[in-house]
């Protein structure tokens, strides 16, 4: 659903026939900047309804993350099916020099996925495998 505020952007779209993700746009009144080593929660103008079933992942664009130093701090960002309030894409600048955002700029992509029906068990034990409990770099160099 297109909020007021983004009267005048384009609806999220895929920029390729095979892209994986719609393009989100900074939907700001003036430009914004966020300064090295900061966080800004920008904007879209865009409310979705998810499918049950689904969810929407708001991932960074590599690009900006490149040429730019910017990401997402909580990448993929989880969009719930139940979740009707306007998209917002968190955005962290990595880089050395404030970035500017102007307003239909695209900043990040949504990508809709499906969710496997899955159900807790209780255990007493898990099976045994050659990883076991080793984690953080157990399976690589150290």
């Amino acid at each position: 659903m297109r909020l007021a505020a983004a009267h005048d952007l384009p609806a999220p779209e895929k920029a390729t026939e095979h892209a994986a993700g719609f393009d989100l746009r900074a939907c700001v009144d003036a430009p914004m900047v966020i300064e090295p080593g900061a966080r800004a929660l920008v904007p879209t103008g865009w409310a979705v309804e998810i499918p049950p079933g689904y969810e929407g992942q708001v991932r960074p664009r590599s690009g900006l993350a490149l040429h730019k130093g910017i990401g997402l701090p909580n990448a993929p960002g989880t969009i719930d099916a139940d979740y009707r309030g306007e998209l917002g894409v968190i955005m962290i600048n990595h880089g050395a020099t404030p970035f500017l955002i102007s307003r239909g700029e695209r900043i990040a992509q949504l990508v809709i996925q499906r969710l496997p029906d899955v159900a807790v068990e209780i255990v007493d034990e898990l099976p045994a495998t050659a990883r076991g409990a080793g984690g953080f770099g157990s399976t690589g160099q150290r």
